[in-house]
């Protein structure tokens, strides 16, 4: 094992006895729900997957170790810290290692800590991707160039909706990263349940999602999978609802200049505020049902590391 890692007592006997494991991230607490309902949620998505028949690993760096399975104490600690976490992608793991520092895992480095400790499904809110404008200030999340790399099975609710969606898809598609939607031909948008663009395959179980990375890896194939699974339909939002209250969150980061990995939870927060918290709910839904999958999909691979 790697001398960085730390798992906990449950997830390493789990991991030990080929039971399923579904790993989280944890920059949803600190840096994407305010407090309580941060801790709130991180604890009833760990509740469900446990309810799901699988394991949870909320992962995160804690005074410079990095961990895979937090305990309510920790997940309590992020969630007050709030902001004051650092907010960690692959570039910053090395110097949070070393200070001996905190920090909340983005989807990219919460799909490398799971990689080194065996675990093959994550379960997530929305990854990152391609920004609107990226053609001139070349924002485009690492999460990306993490699917590319890491074998590690992410489900989602699609790409955040404040992207550029159709710019994501082929930067994906460039990178050899398979798009499945589960139990529909088209890209779910975060919020809402289509978004006018088209997923490579569609998968209707997750035994079939199984049996596809499954197959993956044993060919050997280098990188991860990305599976979208759209929010339950009755906490989709209205498309023009939610396109507006982005568009106007957008305009209001450019004017004052928010660049880079601020970038992403200023506008969820702003739009959180014009939504009149609505969009904040829809947020708790998705990611719930994406570890119901997630837990689902886990119990059918059974892989034993």
């Amino acid at each position: 094992m790697n001398k960085y890692l730390d798992l906990s007592p449950e997830v390493a006997e789990a991991l030990a006895g080929g039971k399923p494991v579904v790993a989280l991230e944890s920059t949803i607490i600190s840096h994407g729900m305010p407090y309580p309902q941060n801790v709130e949620t991180a604890l009833l998505v760990e509740k469900t997957i446990r309810d799901g028949g699988a394991v949870p690993a909320t992962i995160a760096i804690i005074g410079g170790r990095l961990k895979a399975g937090l305990t309510p104490a920790e997940i309590e600690y992020l969630g007050k810290k709030g902001r004051a976490v650092a907010k960690a992608s692959r570039r910053d793991l090395p110097v949070l290692v070393a200070r001996g520092d905190d920090g909340a895992t983005t989807v990219t480095t919460t799909m490398i800590i799971a990689a080194l400790a065996g675990i093959k499904v994550f379960a997530t809110g929305g990854i990152g991707g391609v920004h609107r404008g990226a053609e001139t200030t070349m924002d485009i999340s690492a999460d990306l160039e993490e699917l590319a790399m890491t074998p590690v099975m992410v489900i989602c609710a699609g790409a955040k909706s404040i992207l550029d969606l159709g710019l994501t898809l082929e930067y994906l598609e460039t990178k050899g990263v398979p798009v499945i939607g589960y139990g529909t031909e088209e890209l779910p948008a975060f919020y809402t349940r289509r978004s006018g663009f088209k997923v490579d395959y569609r998968v209707d179980t997750p035994e079939e999602l199984a049996a596809a990375f499954r197959a993956k890896m044993e060919m050997g194939l280098r990188g991860g999978m990305l599976v979208t699974n759209p929010i339950p339909e009755e906490y989709s939002m209205d498309p023009a609802v939610i396109n507006a209250a982005i568009d106007e969150a957008v305009a209001e980061c450019n004017a004052r200049g928010i660049k880079g990995k601020d970038t992403t939870p200023f506008l969820l927060a702003r739009i959180k505020d014009i939504t009149g918290g609505d969009s904040l709910s829809a947020n708790i839904q998705l990611v719930l049902s994406n570890a119901r999958l997630a837990a689902a999909t886990a119990a059918a691979l059974r892989i034993r590391v």
